[in-house]
């Protein structure tokens, strides 16, 4: 119809059929920013470790795990590594997401989401100090796909 993965020839939904595919090896990068005032991004920075920046990590790839639980046709995949880490800047933090797999479809979902739930994740954890928060700019930064 459109030329949609998701949607067959008449515009309903389906899951992609990978069935026919080769196995290779896939990785993805996702980052998501999360914008916050200079004073809110300092008091995180000053934070023991172990407390708000880590909680989001540990969320973030929780999320990239649950991802086909989350997005209704995405294809549950094993899933060999996930990074999640955040850097503070001066007005606020910098999520980013490696996921790599060996499978029939790629993992860009599983990035984009352990960014996306990471970002939230401080949100949530700040919004007591800062309501002016805006989780933005999330996107796909890279993807790569290797035979095996």
């Amino acid at each position: 119809m459109t030329g949609f993965s998701h949607l067959d020839d008449r515009g309903g939904v389906r899951m992609v059929d990978v069935g026919e595919k080769p196995l290779s090896r896939r990785r993805a990068t996702a980052r998501a920013r999360i914008e916050m005032k200079p004073e809110t991004a300092g008091r995180l920075a000053e934070l023991p470790k172990g407390d708000a920046l880590t909680t989001a990590q540990i969320a973030g790839v929780l999320a990239a795990k649950r991802t086909s639980e989350l997005i209704p046709l995405c294809h549950p995949l094993p899933l060999s590594r996930i990074d999640v880490t955040v850097a503070i800047v001066e007005n606020g933090a910098d999520v980013t997401s490696t996921v790599e797999t060996t499978a029939q479809t790629g993992v860009e979902m599983e990035a984009l989401v352990g960014a996306t739930v990471a970002a939230l994740t401080i949100y949530d954890m700040a919004k007591a100090v800062d309501d002016s928060m805006v989780v933005s700019a999330v996107e796909l930064v890279e993807k790569t796909k290797e035979a095996v």
